[in-house]
């Protein structure tokens, strides 16, 4: 990049130019760069300045590539970034299991009952302007119908965004209970045993795509049958309905080379939600969650990341429904048969990748639409750790999990392809002694 511009130190910015972005307003590419024209830039770090501006606008996750080229001139240079568009509309069929996993979903006697199906759309890049567009029609087994639009940010600079929605559900089974570490599941095949319902808005504050904090206030309607009721009183401490207004905070650092697989760079994220209820004589529930995951390049193509996730929750009584730990967003790997309840957690998840091969961009004939024409293939080999532990002050009965430690180790195979999907097959054992092979659909740190 200096032999660019010889005998310069510093150069001035003299135009900044878009190519390929035939749907993407330009002024979402720019709200990106920590540059425009008429600034001043050190030769010495131009070129890992321009990468870092790269890389932000693929991170947008709206490109398939993007390229950055300068020419130099008397001191000024021409910075231009060439993208390709990915395709931004997906009618994507619902056929899925309506259970917490595939393991869990074997283990059901009636399992082919329990699928859902429907049609799930999602319209990205609304209007050119980074918007997202999302809905839900779920019938089967578990009914949902939803609606979310998500603005990161108006204005030139795209700072200020808004993000609303709204979700109907209901389902003709529910898991009422944790037994021996797993969920216990009523069925009424005429009734809904469970009914929720609810809407959402809030803002966004967006630095850049790397660094973004929402603030939402969300009203809650949830129901639950008699049948459950009485076979769990304190499903919903003593009720059969309640109503509640979650105020959440979040802001995350995302620091990461590519948001899909990371390798290099960290994650940050930081949440706090406040639950205020309207039912009589509930009492308020604060859930504070924080997680850190740090991604180094080892060299040889070799990859470690390590990854820190907790969570502590404090109200006076808490419902069964809201005593949730591992099972569901939070996962020691190799226990995925188990729930753990309880308030307050810690997780520590650690792996070393090998990079076994990368087929780049796999060209499909007889299809000349460039959205849609090209592959990209690339295997890793991982092998991991994880420990967690679930602090549970009063345990239910039979449940063993809580308040020891949890440990497994693991090998897989990841296969990073199409529009930034991750596959992921393992082997896991666990401290029990247990082990098996695990099918996932996202990296798993």
């Amino acid at each position: 990049m200096q032999a660019q511009c010889p005998g310069y130190t510093v150069v001035r910015v003299a135009t900044v130019l878009f190519v390929g972005n035939g749907k993407t307003k330009e002024r979402i590419l720019r709200a990106e760069l920590d540059f425009q024209e008429g600034d001043t830039l050190v030769v010495r770090r131009l070129g890992q300045r321009l990468e870092e501006n790269r890389r932000r606008i693929f991170n947008l996750q709206l490109f398939h590539s993007v390229a950055v080229q300068t020419v130099c001139r008397d001191g000024e240079i021409t910075v231009l970034f060439g993208v390709q568009e990915r395709w931004y509309t997906f009618p994507i069929p619902i056929f899925s299991l309506a259970d917490r996993n595939f393991r869990s979903w074997l283990d059901r006697p009636d399992r082919w009952k329990r699928v859902d199906y429907g049609v799930h759309l999602v319209r990205r890049n609304f209007r050119g302007r980074n918007e997202q567009v999302i809905a839900n029609v779920q019938l089967g087994f578990n009914r949902k119908y939803e609606l979310f639009y998500e603005a990161p940010g108006y204005g030139r600079r795209r700072r200020i965004g808004f993000g609303a929605g709204a979700s109907y559900y209901r389902s003709h089974a529910l898991d009422y209970a944790t037994v021996r570490d797993r969920l216990a599941n009523f069925r009424e095949d005429e009734g809904f045993p469970i009914e929720r319902q609810y809407i959402t808005a809030g803002l966004r504050w967006r630095r850049t795509v790397q660094h973004l904090s929402a603030f939402d206030v969300s009203y809650h309607h949830e129901r639950i049958s008699d049948s459950v009721q009485q076979r769990n009183p304190a499903y919903f401490l003593g009720r059969t309905r309640r109503e509640f207004l979650d105020f959440s905070l979040t802001t995350t650092l995302n620091q990461r080379n590519t948001f899909a697989y990371p390798l290099t760079g960290r994650f940050v994220q930081l949440g706090l939600v406040q639950r205020m209820f309207l039912t009589p004589g509930s009492s308020p529930v604060t859930t504070a969650r924080a997680r850190y995951v740090q991604y180094i390049d080892l060299g040889r193509q070799f990859y470690y990341n390590i990854g820190l996730q907790s969570q502590l929750r404090f109200s006076r009584r808490v419902a069964y429904a809201d005593n949730r730990a591992f099972g569901y967003d939070a996962l020691v790997r190799g226990y995925d048969a188990y729930v753990i309840d309880g308030r307050h957690y810690a997780l520590v998840q650690q792996s070393v990748s090998y990079q076994l091969f990368d087929a780049a961009r796999i060209q499909l004939g007889g299809i000349q639409n460039p959205k849609v024409n090209t592959i990209p293939l690339v295997l890793y080999a991982n092998l991991f750790t994880d420990a967690g532990y679930v602090g549970a002050p009063t345990p239910w009965p039979n449940n063993r999990l809580p308040n020891q430690l949890l440990a497994s180790v693991g090998v897989g195979l990841h296969l990073v392809t199409y529009y930034d999907r991750v596959l992921t097959v393992e082997y896991t054992r666990n401290a029990r002694g247990q082990g098996g092979f695990f099918f996932r659909s996202e990296f798993p740190i």
